[in-house]
């Protein structure tokens, strides 16, 4: 994960999109070069978030940095995520830059969010990537992190999943701690798991390679880094290249003891 500076339009936004830009081309690199398997980028430190549809300011220069990484570093898969909750801003960045992925933290049924509440973008996601004739692979968040899902002791994790792969068409799944930098509960993954058998999983958050046996033994399939590669956990860091590669080789370890 590259987490972008605050972008022109944003609350905290403080420096130059140039600066911003040669910062998340500098942590892309040190992904890069420690083997990930793809990048993501997000609007990170635009918090607070708009709700559901971003300014036109966050789409174009979310869309600027984007293309930028796509340019630095053509060869391996990049992936958008429009914070809070845009899928369609994210779809259309990723088809506009050439992007393989995108992350929808809200796509299936609704939640409770420091932004008020989100709803699932499914239809919208879905009926756009059909207009664009667009193969962009949607990785959905199930019961994302920073929020509650409404409904309750009703709605159980296994069945949201259900419903972001069986009736949203998700590609992918995300499991995630509570919030940013916190670890995922390994049972929430094999329920998951047991509900969804042949889904891609990716944990969410609080990834260290000291969780990565655990994590994969509990059905992930894939991890997405951020915080866990910056010194003491501080998310305001960037990237440290020697943490990124312990990430990914502890990752990949762990994925080949298993078979």
């Amino acid at each position: 994960m590259v987490h972008l500076s605050a972008l022109p339009g944003s609350v905290r936004y403080q420096q130059s999109l140039d600066v911003t830009i040669e910062r998340a081309l500098r942590e892309a690199g040190r992904w890069v070069s420690a083997g990930a398997d793809a990048i993501m980028v997000e609007n990170f430190f635009d918090a607070p978030f708009a709700l559901e549809t971003v300014p036109p300011i966050t789409l174009a220069c979310l869309t600027r940095c984007a293309a930028a990484l796509r340019a630095a570093y053509p060869d391996i898969p990049l992936g958008i995520n429009c914070l809070r909750n845009d899928g369609p801003a994210a779809v259309s960045i990723a088809h506009a830059v050439g992007a393989e992925f995108v992350r929808i933290n809200v796509y299936v049924g609704a939640a409770v969010t420091d932004q008020g509440i989100v709803q699932g973008q499914a239809r919208a996601v879905q009926l756009l990537k059909s207009q664009l004739g667009a193969n962009i692979r949607i990785w959905s968040d199930v019961f994302v992190k920073h929020a509650s899902q409404l409904g309750g002791a009703d709605i159980r994790i296994e069945d949201h999943a259900k419903d972001a792969v069986y009736r949203g068409l998700s590609d992918g799944l995300i499991v995630s701690g509570t919030g940013t930098g916190f670890g995922v509960d390994t049972v929430d993954i094999e329920r998951v798991r047991a509900a969804v058998p042949n889904a891609l999983i990716a944990v969410g958050s609080g990834y260290t390679p000291a969780t990565a046996a655990a994590l994969e033994a509990a059905g992930a399939t894939a991890v997405i880094v951020g915080t866990g590669a910056k010194y003491g956990g501080d998310v305001t860091r960037e990237v440290d290249a020697g943490l990124a590669m312990q990430c990914v080789d502890a990752w990949r370890l762990a994925c080949s003891e298993s078979k």
